[in-house]
């Protein structure tokens, strides 16, 4: 019997709270082409998607090669950040100790993330977590959130069941994405959408603390023998 269990975790409003850094690099975007600058909310609705697919939310009104060079501009600022060490990604509460405990319980670790794979991989060695993940799923490797390639990915890259695999994320693309990839998903209300719509998306839990994840999962998922 395949006992391997598996914790998927999105990254940013998930495992890091980057939105100021996010929010600052969409506006030197938008500004670097004169265009008005999206709201905090609006840019915040769109964290978690791919980079192109959020500026074309963002930009309606603008050609795809308009929405290219925002892509790029935004990739620019955030790599102006990463130099001068400016990027503000806190770790949110506990989320050391929880990976601390699913690791002890026997469950491998993955991310499932919007950021490159060069952003992710930045971001986990900043905090000195990045070993601790066997799958690393980014938008410039497969397709990105809500499609189930990232999940399916991860699930081949490990061997694990869908049955034994769970999503942890703060919005509708993650909790859709798992759900289109026969996965269950715990969303988190610290994040960028709110609990009601991800309970409506498909969402089987909401935790309001990192903590609370590796009981709901063992209850979920169940003990390795």
């Amino acid at each position: 019997m395949n006992e391997i269990r598996l914790a998927i975790f999105d990254c940013d409003g998930t495992l890091v709270d980057s939105q100021h850094s996010i929010i600052h690099c969409m506006n030197h975007a938008f500004e670097r082409y004169c265009l008005d600058r999206p709201s905090r909310d609006s840019v915040r609705r769109v964290v978690g998607l791919p980079l192109i697919d959020a500026v074309a939310i963002l930009a309606p009104d603008e050609q795809p090669e308009r929405h290219e060079e925002l892509r790029v501009a935004y990739s620019d600022a955030w790599q102006e950040l990463r130099k001068t060490d400016a990027i503000e990604e806190p770790l949110f509460p506990n989320v050391l100790e929880t990976l601390d405990e699913l690791e002890r319980n026997g469950w491998l670790l993955a991310v499932a993330t919007g950021k490159s794979r060069r952003g992710l991989d930045a971001t986990l060695e900043k905090h000195g977590i990045l070993g601790r993940f066997v799958s690393l799923q980014t938008a410039d490797r497969v397709r990105g959130k809500p499609h189930p390639d990232m999940v399916l990915a991860a699930l081949n890259d490990t061997g694990a069941e869908a049955s034994k695999a769970v999503v942890i994320g703060d919005t509708t693309y993650d909790v859709v994405m798992a759900v289109n990839a026969g996965v269950r998903a715990i969303g988190v209300t610290w994040g960028y959408h709110g609990p009601d719509e991800l309970i409506a998306n498909g969402a089987v839990k909401i935790v309001d603390d990192f903590t609370e994840v590796p009981p709901i999962l063992a209850a979920m998922v169940g003990s390795a023998s």
